[in-house]
């Protein structure tokens, strides 16, 4: 028998501004929907959308994007595309038997959301849990990468005493020691830090629990650098000469951990930083407490301490263009596919993605967290 060639779906995408606090990025840049659109793609825009990442609503329609005005309009779009968790208000606006792509954190939400997205009859994908081909998240390693860069750069203006720190260069010059830089971790964060203060010409030691990951950064840096594995006398005393902490730890599915303890920040030098970008998942490090992008600093034992999440939308267009990369490619191989259910029969990792097919929840973990029955997204893609 021939193979039947695959007939391409056209895509009909809407963007909603984000209502989120704090969230500044945009889903698509207008670079990206020109290429959807010339690929017969309809993209709507609700007005305003792009502007906290600097992208106005002329930006959209001059690369073919529909601006819209009316919220509810958006949402009756085939495919939602945002950045945060859609709300319970929007939920509302929904039709139903649509594809939500966004963000979940399933453990900020609700037993009631979930069901109520299963009502819909949504299938649902969290972009937190997409890979790729490598069988890697891209969307996770793309944002880990700018948080990493930028806790650095942070780290540089609270040492600067225009921020009334105890104004010290990064890097130092000649016949002047620069600064000391202790990481926490060994992930993608951690080696986009150690690269940013490496570039400045700062001293860095890296401490992880694995000797692969310290092995690995060593290698990815193309240098030798001071790493240990954590052991608390050697993480004491490497402390108390740092200038700057970055906590860079990701606990993943294990249980939080601080990695650094009160006592080890009393005895740390008065004016030093500590940038805790693990935050998001609750901290690495015990005096750390959540602050916010207007609020971002407080001071404890003497040490600065910057531990606000999300640190991707302190640089909007940026992280906009990253998620961007993601989506857009992704977008144009679900449509080539003749659309995205049948796409996942094929595509693992996008398959990893989705906790919920045609209101079916496909999530063990978000089933067990939250007592509700799932199933087996595998025998989910046989049966339709």
């Amino acid at each position: 028998m021939l193979e039947q060639n695959k007939k391409q779906a056209k895509l009909i995408i809407g963007i909603p501004k984000e209502v989120r606090r704090f969230e500044s990025r945009v889903a698509l840049t207008p670079e990206s929907v020109e290429v959807l659109v010339r690929n017969g793609h309809e993209i709507y825009i609700e007005t305003g959308a792009g502007e906290a990442a600097n992208y106005s609503d002329q930006d959209y329609s001059e690369c073919g994007g529909v601006i819209v005005e009316e919220k509810e309009k958006i949402f009756q779009c085939d495919i939602i595309l945002k950045i945060a968790p859609i709300t319970l208000e929007n939920i509302d606006l929904l039709r139903g038997n649509q594809i939500l792509l966004s963000a979940l954190h399933f453990t900020n939400q609700t037993e009631s959301y979930i069901r109520k997205l299963m009502q819909k009859r949504i299938t649902a994908v969290a972009f937190e849990t997409l890979k790729d081909n490598e069988n890697c998240y891209p969307v996770i390693r793309s944002m880990s990468e700018i948080a990493g860069t930028a806790s650095v750069l942070i780290a540089a203006e609270y040492l600067s005493n225009v921020n009334n720190g105890k104004g010290v260069l990064f890097g130092g010059i000649s016949g002047i020691t620069p600064a000391e830089v202790v990481i926490l971790g060994a992930g993608t964060a951690a080696e986009s830090a150690a690269r940013a203060a490496l570039g400045l010409g700062a001293n860095i030691k890296i401490f992880d629990e694995s000797i692969g990951r310290l092995r690995r950064i060593q290698t990815h840096l193309g240098q030798s650098i001071y790493t240990s594995v954590y052991h608390p006398r050697v993480l004491e005393k490497d402390l108390a000469s740092a200038d700057v902490v970055i906590g860079a730890v990701h606990h993943g599915e294990h249980e939080r951990r601080y990695f650094i303890t009160e006592e080890m920040v009393q005895n740390m030098k008065e004016g030093a930083v500590i940038v805790d970008l693990s935050i998001d998942q609750g901290g690495c490090i015990e005096t750390s407490k959540c602050m916010s992008h207007v609020d971002p600093i407080f001071v404890k034992h003497g040490v600065i301490h910057y531990c606000v999440p999300n640190v991707p939308s302190r640089v909007a267009r940026t992280a906009s263009i990253a998620l961007s990369n993601v989506f857009t490619p992704l977008l144009l191989e679900v449509a080539e596919s003749g659309g995205l259910k049948r796409i996942l029969r094929d595509h693992m990792g996008l398959r990893h993605g989705v906790y919920l097919y045609n209101g079916l929840l496909t999530s063990r973990q978000i089933g067990k967290h939250f007592g509700i029955p799932s199933k087996d997204i595998d025998l989910l893609m046989a049966a339709f």
